[in-house]
């Protein structure tokens, strides 16, 4: 994996991004063990000097260069200065990152990443990472996780949109948008569209008609026009939701990622995915589909409606 060495052998990986709560850490881990299933080997790097608890078997840790609690505690920074001096640590010493991850020639890397939401919008350390990585020949795709309770609030996803689309064009990677702990997603409150109308980023307009109807945002309805006006004209943004408890939510994401990274994998993968999805349901994973939710969603919405009609 030396830096200059263009004839050596190809490295993919996922980089996992995303704010504070949004499960990187629980993606990680289900993705480890779900790619394990079919046979691929995967290597977890942890780039999270705050992460203390991790679940999946971490093969390289940043907390053996540095961790943020001692940054905190010996320059007196806050947390979020204090990570952003910690990747710029860990940009300053790229041969310590080199040395680990050769050990794992031939893996399939997940980069578990720190969730300040600045280091993927403004700050260049975690940019240079990954394009050093680029260098040692990874190929790599960007998997940003996004909390689906952000559909429940228009002008919360408005704001998701933005900041999803500001990463885009500034971690410079193939991109995969990802509503996380879609499970959860009617715990959260109703939705006004259909969760299609999320994922695919439909059109936009009707998020700004629904925000009108609030006072709040009223006052504010030219500046929301513009916002949806420039996330409609770069057309990059959609997602695709995921529940890691999933199998078949599992695998979509994992192809969704294999396209973009370019990863191909090879007959006996294949075949081990085939009976892995064939299987019949195991105790490590519920089994329960998310478009089976996204039914059920409905069909509790419909419910609502016509018992509302009977009671008037």
């Amino acid at each position: 994996m030396s830096e200059g060495s263009k004839g050596s052998s190809l490295a993919f990986g996922q980089v996992v991004i995303g704010p504070p709560g949004s499960g990187k850490t629980t993606y990680c881990h289900g993705m480890q063990e779900f790619m394990g299933r079919i046979g691929r080997k995967v290597t977890v790097v942890n780039l999270d000097p705050a992460n203390e608890t991790m679940p999946y078997q971490c093969a390289v840790d940043i907390a053996e260069l540095i961790t943020l609690p001692d940054v905190m505690d010996n320059l007196k920074l806050g947390p979020n200065g204090g990570l952003i001096y910690c990747m710029e640590y860990l940009e300053a010493n790229f041969d310590w990152l080199q040395e680990k991850l050769a050990a794992f020639r031939g893996h399939y890397y997940l980069f578990d990443c720190p969730g300040q939401v600045e280091l993927y919008t403004h700050h260049d350390a975690l940019k240079n990472v990954f394009a050093q990585l680029a260098k040692w020949n990874f190929r790599l795709a960007a998997v940003h996780l996004v909390d689906s309770h952000y559909c429940t609030d228009p002008g919360k996803f408005i704001s998701v949109l933005c900041t999803s689309l500001s990463t885009m064009l500034h971690v410079e990677l193939p991109h995969v948008n990802i509503l996380s702990k879609m499970d959860l997603i009617e715990q959260y409150g109703k939705l006004a569209f259909n969760l299609d109308y999320y994922t695919e980023v439909l059109d936009l307009s009707y998020l700004v008609d629904h925000l009108a109807s609030d006072p709040f945002f009223r006052n504010y309805r030219r500046l929301n026009e513009k916002l949806v006006e420039v996330i409609e004209d770069y057309s990059l943004v959609s997602f695709v939701p995921l529940n890691v408890q999933d199998k078949e939510s599992m695998r979509q994401v994992m192809q969704a990622v294999d396209k973009a990274n370019g990863y191909s994998f090879g007959d006996q993968e294949q075949r081990s995915l085939e009976a892995l999805m064939s299987a019949a349901v195991g105790a490590d994973f519920h089994f329960t589909s998310t478009l089976a939710v996204q039914e059920k969603y409905v069909q509790s919405q419909d419910k609502a409606v016509e018992e509302e009609a009977m009671d008037l």
